[in-house]
């Protein structure tokens, strides 16, 4: 993994995930935030959404499963995200699409939800595709992120649920190194 987005992770454990205009103007306005985590766009719009996230000074990942336009499970929409927009890398649930952006020095976050213990136990398996981070879902889990901390080697961020400080702080005592979100309050902590 590259230093400079561990360092900004370890910096501001708090990564805003913004899933439209009004969250992105919120993110872009906020000091404490370093990585916005962009789960909104689509074809015509992620350069410049990605731009505007630039201009601010913050890493810009996209999750590339969410882009309207890139559909299916072939590696070119990672292409695409490279060679069109600035991104500094991918979010995204698809291993192919990890190892493509790895490939391509694009930094790389493999979200993984956690639904039931088959999920759980499939989780080692999905580091031999050498993600940045780990994300486990939903994130207001401390029990099983212990479990997958201990588990595996790459650093792990927690999301989805989280929505107060109690939140952010169980899954960061948990072993998590960050947590995402898009509850704008929690990026005000």
């Amino acid at each position: 993994m590259e230093q400079k987005f561990y360092d900004a992770v370890a910096a501001s454990p708090v990564i805003a995930a913004v899933k439209n205009m009004e969250g992105l103007e919120q993110c872009l306005a906020t000091d404490t935030i370093q990585v916005v985590f962009l789960l909104f766009g689509d074809i015509c719009s992620i350069g410049d959404i990605v731009a505007r996230v630039k201009q601010a000074g913050k890493l810009a990942m996209v999750h590339a499963d969410l882009v309207t336009g890139l559909s299916g499970s072939k590696e070119i929409a990672v292409d695409f995200l490279h060679s069109a927009t600035q991104a500094d890398g991918i979010i995204s649930t698809r291993p192919n699409f990890i190892r493509r952006a790895r490939e391509l020095h694009l930094y790389t976050v493999l979200r993984v939800f956690v639904i039931d213990s088959m999920a759980l136990s499939g989780v080692e398996k999905l580091e031999s595709v050498h993600p940045d981070f780990l994300e486990v879902l939903p994130g207001v889990m401390p029990k099983t992120i212990r479990k997958i901390c201990a588990a595996v080697h790459t650093p792990v961020l927690a999301g989805g649920l989280i929505s107060d400080k109690e939140d952010v702080m169980a899954a960061l005592r948990a072993g998590a190194m960050a947590i995402s979100t898009t509850n704008q309050q929690v990026w005000m902590m």
